[in-house]
């Protein structure tokens, strides 16, 4: 040890966050509030008491105790001050000593963090709420918490930095305040940190500092991006209300809970500009006054942000090609083949469930009826427009939902669905293209290859969107000589892109952008994976889904019965019991197409009320075992509605086809929904299914099946920068999806060929019930 301590005026000791126990032959226990540090020696332990901070490095060697030699106490202080637990103190006098505790439990130099403290300016920007509808954000509070914690402040203007201000702190009633993105330019332009809290409300919020310059931080912009999300009803109420009206809630606060938001506020700001980084300073942290919880919600940094990142990388995704590369199987279970674990994908992207930052606020599991049913919301679907989703408060596809024959895949199922959803919603920067179908020429499919809307259902869809509900809305006819944008998918047949309006890819596409009207998105084909491959797969198999299941719903024609005994599967034995035990009877029909990938439709009735309540699900694999699984999880995804409904029929659902089917469906009076009695019931033994252990062998096998039969496979790459899960959307134009679309094709042809029936079914025989899930 040196003595060049005597002249600064150093003094040695534990640092102040710790107290020192020595226990004599056993070791020297160093306590702080969140640990116990044991330092074990008998040298130790003699010279422990000697670190209590009052002593400069020659004190500490003139005291050292007998039996000790200056180069082993040497020796033990380097060996604690490596580890963090004994450090050189400045004389600190007259600053409160826990203050200095603090800032050496967060790893700094206290003394010097007093000074910068002191020396350094912050300003504070204050903003009202729209309108002067709230009470307010109180400055003399504000100030007072800024200036306890050692700060010094200066007022500053939405429109004007303070010039000596190190940082900003800016305090608003809603992050979504019209004047921030002027406070975010300013900021960026003069390279200036800014922290953002809103002090008032049951919740405070306070994060991150922006303007940390290291290239990778999230801006306001993309924290307003994911915010804006998550209010659908203000948005539909900005659309609908007089614009003077302020929609923000009442201003709710408590003065404890008023002091308690502005010093916490203080702490954030005296951290940073103390020199703490940390990852939490990225993050929006938030307190719940009500119940005292607190989390911090991640922000990431969207790649495609106008502002900080790349606005164009969404439109150069859609302008090359779809590659479709060899990815092995990781997992088997829970109803699909998929190249990563179930645990592995929530792991990846748990991050996206939060009500701040992330694509949905929250999954839940639906608590009506048994837990076996694994059934999960995850959220407004954002299929939906503004307009339909608050006509279907009241509906199973108001909210995205999961399904699986675990917790873990029900829910990893609902978050992939959600992001599939977002990643299909229209944000703007997609790739689009304004011409007609006229100018396109073959590089453009017609709508109506898609659409499938028979002319009898433009000329009478007044009276039928006056009806049914708005998922069977019937559009205005396509004009082919009016310009629209369109954005160019892949087509994995002729290895080239092809054109589809941007109105029929992207949901709630806005009218300027040729969204609405003629042309508006479903979910047929689009699913999320993780992998490309993955999705893909998924996506095609629900495109095949959904047209086995219409050309069987739609004509009524019976379909042979599945034995569920044959396959072995114990889950399937607990299903029955469950449901036998809510009185309700099971059974699952093939309703496979000329595709010939197997394709189950699960159905349930109630035995004993007044109403059979039949409910179905479907699902489609080449694995016939995967096929029937998927089938009867989405049943048990949809059951809680006509589970909880009880005698009074009260199904939880606005849909008027739904409610219609559920009042009206049962066994005895639609034959089409039993088993064929003519037909064996079908077993393991039925399907040629040769197993594969890559991906690109069932995208392979799906894409053959599909242009066997003439068809054109295209996918869009929907995947979002930000986001990361891949999504696409599948598209095989003629084929048919679950709604009510009656065009001539294969509808009425399929049938036929695989002779269900001897002739096309009249369009005025076809089912009058719309599928509605």
């Amino acid at each position: 040890m040196t003595t060049s301590s005597k002249e600064s005026g150093l003094r040695i000791g534990f640092k102040r966050h710790l107290r020192a126990h020595v226990v004599r032959g056993e070791a020297v226990y160093l306590l702080s509030e969140r640990d116990a540090t044991s330092v074990a020696g008998a040298h130790v332990e003699a010279l422990a008491p000697l670190l209590d901070g009052t002593r400069d490095l020659a004190e500490l060697c003139r005291d050292i105790p007998e039996g000790l030699t200056l180069a082993e106490a040497g020796t033990i202080v380097t060996r604690l001050v490596d580890a963090g637990l004994v450090a050189l103190r400045e004389p600190t006098d007259g600053i409160d000593p826990p203050s200095l505790a603090y800032w050496e439990a967060a790893g700094l130099e206290p003394a010097g963090v007093v000074r910068t403290l002191r020396n350094t300016t912050v300003a504070t920007i204050l903003l009202s709420a729209e309108d002067g509808a709230g009470d307010g954000i109180d400055a003399d509070a504000a100030t007072a918490a800024l200036l306890a914690a050692g700060l010094s402040t200066v007022p500053a203007s939405p429109h004007r930095l303070a010039d000596d201000a190190a940082m900003s702190v800016v305090l608003c009633e809603d992050y979504l305040d019209p004047a921030l993105p002027a406070i975010d330019a300013l900021h960026r332009a003069a390279g200036r940190p800014w922290l953002l809290a809103k002090p008032g409300g049951t919740q405070v919020w306070i994060g991150p500092v922006f303007g940390q310059r290291d290239g990778e931080q999230a801006c306001w912009h993309c924290l307003a991006h994911r915010l804006r999300g998550h209010r659908q009803a203000e948005t539909h109420l900005r659309a609908v209300v007089d614009g003077h009206v302020p929609l923000i809630p009442p201003a709710v606060s408590l003065p404890p809970l008023g002091a308690a938001a502005f010093n916490l506020i203080a702490l954030e700001a005296a951290k940073w500009v103390a020199g703490m980084r940390t990852e939490s300073q990225r993050a929006v942290w938030t307190l719940d006054s009500l119940d005292l919880c607190g989390r911090s919600h991640e922000l990431r940094r969207r790649p495609q942000c106008p502002s900080c990142g790349d606005e164009g990388l969404m439109a150069e995704q859609a302008r090359r090609p779809v590659t479709v590369g060899h990815r092995p199987k990781a997992s088997r279970s829970g109803g699909g083949h998929r190249s990563m674990p179930p645990e592995d994908v929530l792991a990846a992207y748990e991050h996206l469930i939060s009500p701040v930052t992330g694509v949905l606020k929250e999954i839940t599991k639906d608590g009506r009826g048994p837990s076996f049913f694994n059934s999960f919301r995850a959220g407004p679907n954002l299929a939906l427009n503004a307009r339909r989703h608050f006509e279907h408060m009241r509906s199973a596809r108001a909210e995205n939902g999961g399904k699986g024959v675990t917790p873990l895949h029900g829910k990893v199922s609902a978050l992939c669905e959600a992001i599939e959803r977002h990643s299909g919603y229209f944000h703007g920067d997609e790739e689009r293209v304004v011409a007609s179908y006229a100018d396109l020429g073959a590089d453009a499919v017609h709508p109506n290859d898609c659409l499938l809307f028979d002319e009898r259902q433009y000329a009478d869809r007044a009276k039928w969107n006056s009806t049914h509900s708005s998922f069977q809305y019937v559009c205005d006819p396509f004009d082919e000589h009016t310009p629209t944008s369109w954005t160019p998918v892949w087509s994995l047949t002729r290895q080239r892109h092809r054109f589809l309006p941007t109105g029929m890819l992207y949901f709630d596409v806005p009218a300027e952008h040729g969204g609405g009207g003629a042309l508006s998105a479903d979910s047929n084909g689009n699913a999320a994976g993780s992998s490309v491959e993955d999705a893909l797969l998924q996506g095609l198999l629900e495109v095949v889904e959904r047209d086995a299941v219409a050309l069987w719903w739609y004509n009524r024609t019976r379909a042979p019965g599945v034995d569920l005994d044959s396959f072995g599967v114990r889950w399937i034995d607990e299903l029955r019991a469950v449901y036998a035990a809510l009185r309700r009877d099971v059974w699952v029909l093939d309703v496979s197409s000329d595709v010939g990938i197997p394709t189950m439709a699960a159905l349930s009735r109630r035995t004993d009320g007044p109403s059979e309540d039949v409910m179905f699900g479907f699902g489609a694999h080449l694995d016939p075992q995967v096929a029937l699984i998927r089938a009867l999880t989405e049943m048990n995804q949809l059951m809680p509605a006509v589970v909880a409904a009880g005698e009074g029929g009260d199904y939880d659902w606005s849909d008027p086809d739904a409610v219609h089917w559920w009042r009206t469906a049962t066994w005895d009076g639609m034959p089409y929904l039993r088993p064929d009695p003519a037909v064996r019931p079908r077993t393991p033994a039925d399907y040629a299914h040769a197993p594969t252990s890559d991906l690109h062998q069932d995208i392979t096998d799906v894409r053959r099946r599909l242009e066997g039969l003439g068809l054109d496979v295209m996918v869009l790459d929907q995947t979002r920068p930000d986001v990361g899960l891949p999504v696409v959307k599948a598209i095989v134009p003629g084929m048919r999806g679950f709604w009510a679309r009656f065009a001539p094709g294969r509808l009425f042809d399929v049938p036929v060929r695989l002779g269900r029936r001897d002739t096309p079914t009249p369009y005025e025989d076809l089912n009058p019930i719309p599928l509605f899930v």
